[in-house]
């Protein structure tokens, strides 16, 4: 079904549209994300929010920041994934990339940055998860990485019954090659090899899940995820399994699906 221009269906249980830009596409999610959030401090005074870095997210992040609907004091954010032992004011730096982004401007009533050395990075999972848990999502936003991947669950690393719901992982080399192509690193060497990440089922647990994947290089990782076996080989098929979800696409993201927008 087409309105207003865009293309929305359904794959299973994923709900999927498909917007004329990238910033009708991040102007659409942030209208979406707004709604839960104003939703949930309703309910119960308070929202829980996890946040994805990295550039398919920034035409979503500066449309929330700029949506006056939002109480934001009375939001706690966390994040998805950051390296392991890279310096927290690295450009590349995830916590550092969400308080450029968002965080500095709107300053929620918490942001919980998820960071750790190689020696702390085992006790920094076990507090964070302690943390997610103690605080159920309402809403988690994130991308699609060009190897399907969620958060940093990369294939072949990726457990959809995952029993923690933050761990270390050793990155594989299609997300390092990633990081470079998106400009964060200058060149492989320099993207670590470990990163801290939620796992698939810390993911899955949120309330809402939005999913905003823009830009042609993710267009085969889209056609994956869409109509490829959901398998932990593409972590992201897993979403047409998930009715809580919605995946936002561009024209250029969408370009080689059967029905694109």
């Amino acid at each position: 079904m087409k309105v207003d221009g865009v293309d929305e269906f359904r794959i299973e249980e994923l709900a999927v549209s498909i917007h004329p830009s990238n910033a009708a596409l991040g102007a659409a999610a942030a209208a979406e994300a707004a709604a839960i959030i104003r939703s949930a401090v309703a309910a119960r005074g308070v929202a829980n929010v996890v946040l994805a870095t990295g550039n398919s997210q920034k035409t979503f992040l500066a449309a929330l920041r700029e949506r006056p609907d939002v109480a934001w004091d009375k939001v706690n954010v966390f994040h998805l994934d950051e390296y392991v032992g890279i310096d927290p004011k690295h450009p590349a730096s995830f916590p550092n990339f969400l308080r450029q982004n968002i965080v500095d401007q709107v300053r929620p009533g918490a942001f919980h940055p998820l960071q750790g050395t190689a020696a702390s990075a085992p006790e920094t999972c076990r507090r964070y998860e302690a943390l997610l848990r103690a605080h159920p999502a309402d809403l988690c936003a994130l991308g699609i990485g060009e190897n399907g991947h969620l958060a940093f669950n990369d294939p072949p690393y990726a457990d959809f019954n995952d029993p923690v719901w933050v761990k270390v992982i050793t990155l594989a080399d299609a997300s390092r090659r990633q990081q470079v192509n998106e400009g964060h690193f200058a060149s492989l060497a320099e993207v670590p090899v470990q990163a801290i990440t939620l796992t698939i089922p810390a993911i899955l647990s949120a309330k809402q899940l939005l999913v905003m994947v823009p830009e042609g290089r993710k267009a085969e990782a889209v056609v994956r995820t869409l109509y490829g076996p959901i398998s932990e080989d593409c972590p992201s098929s897993l979403l047409r399994q998930t009715p809580r979800a919605h995946l936002f696409l561009d024209r250029d993201s969408a370009a080689r699906l059967s029905r694109p927008g």
